[in-house]
């Protein structure tokens, strides 16, 4: 059994050895652990500082996001022979102690994702607002995947390797929010384990303040619904319209059969571009949800594929 600890990182000189150090160096059940950085196109010595504790390094020639450099992990996990993958993060937010904890439902077969709740209304670390938002988008994210979502966007997770053989990361911001839905929807039995933070020890890269991480989070949950559920986004989108256009064309008939109908007819107008647009959306709808079946076929070739040139050693 081989785990492969993944920590993908951007600038992490200073942060990174902090992390390396908590690393557990055996585990239970677990033959044996190799560490593997990805260098998100990284400008100072993170790689140098990975390569002298010993870790297997992946460079990115410059910074492509969180989410690409997830799937250069998967890849590079799945090459290394893991039967899990645990990703952290280098900002030391995550402590390795529970990695023996996060590791333990794979090993039994009773899961395939296991993620580590933070708790997140909860931190103190936290300003309220944060919290607020944490718990207003781990509803959202509950919603759209139909299961129980206590820290969507913990980034402490281990993955089986049928998972990691299963999972395609679409968004290049980050990969939490992705993974989940995609995990909903392949049958990956996903379950979480609670876990204490460490201090911050800089801020975040992700984002610069946190009406920016409101904002950038948003707009990262609005892509996955559309990805994964552009049929119901459209549908409603399109009702923005259609219900206006609605009042719009009985206020006009209203007037119409009192026999005031000319001196309305900017209602019926309206009305029709209303109409017109909300049938677009509507078809949007439709076409995006034959799309994502044509998706899911593509991403059951690409999962064979990853399966047979791994087999071949062709990576």
């Amino acid at each position: 059994m081989k785990l492969v600890i993944n920590i993908p990182c951007l600038n992490e000189e200073q942060t990174l050895p902090l992390v390396l150090r908590e690393l557990p160096q055996a585990l239970s059940g677990v033959d044996e652990i190799e560490i593997q950085v990805v260098d998100d196109g990284s400008t100072d010595r993170t790689a140098g500082v990975a390569r002298e504790f010993g870790c297997r390094v992946i460079q990115h020639k410059r910074h492509l996001g969180l989410g690409r450099a997830f799937n250069t992990a998967v890849w590079g996990a799945l090459e290394a022979g893991a039967d899990i993958m645990v990703n952290t993060d280098a900002d030391n937010q995550y402590p390795g102690r529970y990695i023996e904890e996060l590791i333990q439902p794979i090993l039994h077969g009773d899961a395939d994702i296991v993620i580590g709740d933070r708790r997140p209304g909860n931190v103190v670390y936290f300003s309220w607002v944060k919290r607020l938002m944490q718990r207003i988008g781990n509803w959202l994210v509950q919603w759209l995947v139909g299961g129980y979502v206590p820290d969507s966007v913990s980034g402490f997770r281990a993955y089986s390797a049928n998972a990691l053989l299963n999972l395609n990361v679409y968004t290049r911001y980050s990969y939490t929010l992705d993974s989940l839905a995609q995990a909903s929807r392949k049958g990956l039995l996903v379950t979480w384990v609670p876990i204490q933070t460490n201090a911050p020890t800089r801020p975040s890269r992700l984002f610069r303040n946190i009406w920016g991480h409101m904002l950038q989070s948003g707009f990262n949950l609005m892509t996955v619904f559309v990805i994964y559920e552009p049929f119901l986004f459209f549908f409603f989108t399109s009702m923005l319209f259609a219900g206006p256009a609605n009042i719009l064309a009985v206020r006009f008939l209203y007037f119409y059969f009192l026999g005031q109908g000319s001196g309305h007819i900017q209602s019926l107008i309206f009305a029709a571009v209303g109409f017109t647009l909300a049938g677009l959306l509507f078809v949007l709808g439709v076409l995006g949800h034959l799309i994502g079946h044509l998706r899911r076929l593509l991403e059951d070739i690409y999962s064979l594929q990853k399966t047979q040139f791994l087999s071949k050693n062709e990576y």
